[in-house]
């Protein structure tokens, strides 16, 4: 009891009140009808297009390939965790602020998929380099491995433009 009589109320509960988790993406199915989901749709399939053309071509200079294997390999399934977060809901679930974990995610997977454009654009730009295997000079990329690479380097160009328009987005939701 308090000094007037009145009884007081037990203090909240702090294990039952959790703060609402900051997102303005709407989450289930409705994040596909967004320009964001509809990127990261994209980024998915692009970015799966760039893993597979590289794998396709049988990585002939594995130094610079092997960062956009990487890169492309890491961020689609990183995009589909993402993705999956928001299709299933999971993100009204956990607390954190996921317009910030948005722009993280996707200003460093454009500076990592913008690097990986730039190896595979070299890679490419080797066609023509002639290389003494054996005593027998022939060019690193013969024809078919050099049209895959640049199949590649335009779907990595996409990709990374994708991850840009994503940052953007992002930038405009997130308020530090």
């Amino acid at each position: 009891m308090s000094a007037g009589g009145a009884a007081v109320p037990p203090p909240p509960n702090p294990a039952v009140s959790f703060p609402a988790p900051r997102v303005t993406l709407p989450a289930g199915p409705d994040i596909l009808r967004t320009y964001s989901g509809a990127f990261v749709c994209l980024e998915i399939v692009l970015g799966g297009l760039v893993w597979i053309l590289v794998a396709s071509s049988n990585v002939p200079l594995p130094l610079l390939q092997g960062w956009v294997m990487f890169v492309s390999v890491t961020a689609f399934f990183f995009s589909l965790l993402f993705l999956g977060l928001f299709l299933s809901g999971m993100v009204t679930q956990i607390d954190a602020n996921w317009n910030f974990l948005d722009f993280v995610y996707h200003f460093v997977v454009f500076v990592f998929y913008f690097g990986a454009f730039l190896l595979e654009a070299a890679a490419t730009s080797l066609h023509d380099l002639q290389c003494n295997t054996t005593m027998i000079v022939e060019p690193l990329l013969d024809d078919n491995q050099y049209n895959i690479n640049v199949a590649a380097t335009v779907f990595a160009f996409m990709t990374t433009a994708c991850y840009g328009c994503s940052l953007g987005l992002a930038l405009r939701r997130w308020r530090p």
